[in-house]
């Protein structure tokens, strides 16, 4: 039997003996019912499987191949998917603490509704995925790739946004507050009624952007070229501070940063993620009657967006 094989089986083992009733193979992809996953499966083929309302706690999934899974409801604790395929994989509601996803592939993917604290995705390819009225407090998406993404109305408060290129991606309504977008690309982003409340827009560029009706209160554009930018006004820019190498629409200024300024902190308790994630690991493994493993460590919670120097 291949090592993928051994490692699918021992899961499978494991998991029946917690579930009473779960039960799969090469014919069966309906595992639903496998209550939780642990331990390790890299390069694990999954794709196409039913794993709605499926819980990864501490698991090891790296590289992992889940193209158009059904993870409707899935619960990530802690666990590791750094450069999985979850192309247009369907994670609508999951739950994501603590969890990995360093260079991971969701385009298309349905992420409407997730719920994550601190989840790393740096580098992760989110083209056209669907992340609307999403909760991504804290998110690591440094580097990440996120054009035509939909974040309408979802919650980025505190987000790592550095150097993402985010063309044509849709922020409408999104809480940008505190967020970094350090050098990042939004050319023909939609930002309509979002909020940049003490948000970092350093050197990002924004060419064809169309700002109409959001908040910039406190918001640092100090180097952000907005000259091409679609519905700025002045009283916009009023709340925001720049400096000399600013660029905006014709016929619009912004005052230079100085002074104390009201900052948004966001605190992410990567602790209580790592302790719930080990404690579940524990109890599936007693309930399962096998012998114990070390679940891996979760990664290292993402770098706090620096606060904007005035």
């Amino acid at each position: 039997m291949s090592r993928l094989g051994v490692s699918l089986a021992a899961l499978t083992l494991g998991l029946t003996a917690l579930a009473g009733q779960a039960q799969a193979s090469s014919e069966d992809k309906d595992v639903a019912r496998l209550v939780s996953f642990g331990g390790v499966c890299v390069s694990c083929e999954l794709s196409g499987r039913k794993l709605t309302g499926a819980k990864f706690t501490g698991a090891n999934f790296a590289k992992a191949i889940l193209i158009g899974s059904d993870l409707r409801g899935a619960a990530f604790y802690g666990s590791n998917f750094q450069s999985a395929d979850l192309t247009r994989a369907d994670l609508r509601g999951a739950e994501m603490r603590g969890a990995n996803f360093a260079s991971t592939n969701f385009t298309d993917a349905r992420l409407s509704g997730v719920e994550s604290s601190g989840a790393n995705f740096q580098s992760a390819n989110l083209t056209r995925v669907d992340l609307s009225a999403s909760e991504l407090h804290g998110a690591n998406m440094v580097g990440a790739v996120l054009n035509r993404a939909n974040f309408s109305n979802a919650e980025l408060t505190g987000a790592n946004l550095v150097s993402v290129n985010a063309r044509d991606g849709n922020f409408r309504n999104a809480e940008l507050n505190g967020a970094n977008l350090t050098n990042g690309r939004f050319d023909g982003a939609d930002f309509r009624g979002a909020e940049f409340n003490a948000a970092n827009l350093r050197g990002a560029v924004f060419n064809g952007a169309d700002f109409r009706g959001a908040d910039l209160s406190n918001a640092m554009i100090g180097g952000a070229d907005l000259s091409g930018a679609r519905g700025l006004d002045q009283d916009q820019l009023d709340e925001a501070c720049g400096d000399g190498v600013t660029r905006l629409p014709r016929g619009l200024t912004v005052r230079s940063c100085h002074g104390d300024r009201r900052q948004i902190r966001v605190i992410v308790d990567f602790q209580r993620a790592q302790a719930e994630a080990q404690r579940a690991a524990a109890e599936a493994q007693k309930a399962a009657g096998v012998a114990a493993w070390a679940a891996p460590a979760p990664p290292k919670p993402p770098k706090a967006p620096q606060p904007p120097k005035y």
